[in-house]
């Protein structure tokens, strides 16, 4: 029986590492059949002769509509089921979904087979941040989990620049059936080669009563703490999503870039900047939180500071050009697109981490399961549609320009959330809990908050 304890670690083996290796690859590809409709936007609209908020129909609202209804669910059966055979069906069912994303002959039944696969992802999240939660002790645990958590980033530069030569070159269709196909590889070997770890193994606390779907969202939501750290994750999503959505086609539009070069732009640069960011976040959680215990979090809100400030510049700057390498020019707001990359997702690995801490193993993969249903009904279903349908009553005035101020949203989304991680702060010093995934001792999600 692996050891019990809060403080108490053992060196993670082979299989621990490969088992997150091949979440994180999962996690990758669903964020790859989100990301890979930014550069699908201009043919799938010239094709169906769609609006842009119709587009952020269905990057977005109709994709959070399953998730609104399954999310839950979802986070309780990974609470109930072993967790790597629920990860290796939903793998499958997402592959084959996405793939017949490609073969679909109406705008209508494309919107449709969207939803599907916001119904396959539905579980991943939860379960996967649940079995991470069991693989690793608290206090190694940012890391492991900004590593999962960087799997987006991974996901915008392939979408982004290899997805974009790959739509321009052979199409929006071809593109979904790329995407679709490995993920029937990952649900293999989930299937075969992973192995279930002992549900809360690292839990100093006894365990929690189970409670039932209704009482355990109550429960969770009652939680000063949790509530306010799941709603600044939320809104951190919400800008989040909705300004990867929309970066390619705002170099497009306010640049004249070609759309394979604002792909490039957008993956390389956005992609790179997050990836090192996240993982960068995710190390100095657990270095610094170790010995002073608010740095957990002081790293998302210095993120979010920086990242907020960096954006509003990115989005102003003027309109000119750094350097020319061959045929792309590369505009000099593009130094403060990488800077607001590498900041604006410091938040992930330590907001993850602590909520992993603050809710018992029982009820862990439900928490979970409301951080992403609220986060993708805000980032996911209401961040990509909100801006484009700004970007459209803005049009008579700017014009083309009229996307560059509609993108400003997710500044306010960084400030929001800057306000919310600050309440939670205060909370946990006000109920005496430790603001560290090292030493923490959380009651139960049942016990009434103080």
């Amino acid at each position: 029986m692996p050891p019990t304890g809060g403080n108490k670690t053992v060196p993670a083996s082979w299989r621990n590492q490969g088992l997150l290796v091949l979440l994180t690859l999962m996690y990758a590809e669903n964020h790859i059949g989100r990301q890979i409709i930014a550069v699908m936007v201009e043919p799938i609209k010239r094709e169906f002769g769609v609006s842009d908020t119709a587009m952020g129909l269905i990057s977005g609202l109709a994709f959070a509509a399953m998730f609104a209804m399954l999310g839950l669910p979802a986070g309780r059966l990974a609470d109930r089921l072993p967790r790597t055979g629920l990860l290796a069906g939903t793998c499958l069912l997402w592959g084959i979904s996405t793939v017949l994303c490609g073969l679909t002959g109406s705008f209508t039944l494309l919107v449709l087979a969207r939803m599907v696969v916001a119904a396959a992802e539905a579980p991943v999240a939860p379960a996967a941040l649940s079995l991470i939660a069991d693989l690793y002790p608290p206090h190694r645990r940012s890391v492991a989990i900004s590593l999962f958590s960087a799997a987006p980033t991974l996901a915008a530069i392939v979408a982004l620049s290899l997805g974009a030569w790959v739509v321009e070159t052979w199409g929006w269709r071809t593109a979904f059936i790329v995407v679709g196909t490995p993920a029937l590889a990952i649900s293999a070997l989930l299937a075969i080669g992973s192995r279930e770890p002992q549900r809360g193994r690292w839990d100093a606390q006894p365990s929690a009563p189970r409670l039932g779907m209704r009482e355990s969202v109550r429960a969770l939501w009652a939680a000063k703490p949790v509530r306010y750290l799941i709603l600044a994750s939320a809104l951190a999503t919400l800008g989040g999503t909705a300004f990867g959505m929309w970066n390619a086609s705002f170099l497009v539009r306010s640049y004249g870039l070609q759309l394979q070069h604002a792909g490039l732009l957008a993956g390389l640069v956005g992609g790179i900047s997050a990836g090192l960011g996240v993982m960068i976040g995710g190390w100095l959680s657990d270095h610094l939180a170790g010995k002073r215990p608010h740095w957990q979090l002081f790293v998302p809100l210095t993120g979010h500071f920086v990242g907020l400030c960096s954006l509003a510049t990115y989005l102003l700057w003027p309109r000119e050009v750094l350097l020319q390498v061959g045929q792309l020019p590369i505009p000099t707001a593009m130094i403060w697109c990488a800077i607001n990359g590498f900041f604006t997702v410091w938040w992930m690995g330590p907001s993850f981490a602590l909520l992993t801490v603050l809710v018992p193993a029982q009820n862990r993969a439900m928490a979970l399961a409301l951080q992403t249903l609220i986060g993708t009904l805000l980032g996911v279903g209401l961040g990509p549609v909100l801006t484009g349908l700004i970007s459209d009553r803005l049009q008579p005035t700017f014009g083309n320009e009229a996307l560059r101020y509609a993108m400003l949203l997710s500044c306010c989304t960084a400030g929001a959330a800057i306000v919310l991680l600050d309440r939670v702060r205060r909370h946990m010093n006000r109920a005496g809990l430790p603001a560290t995934t090292r030493d923490a001792t959380v009651p139960s999600a049942a016990t009434p908050p103080r």
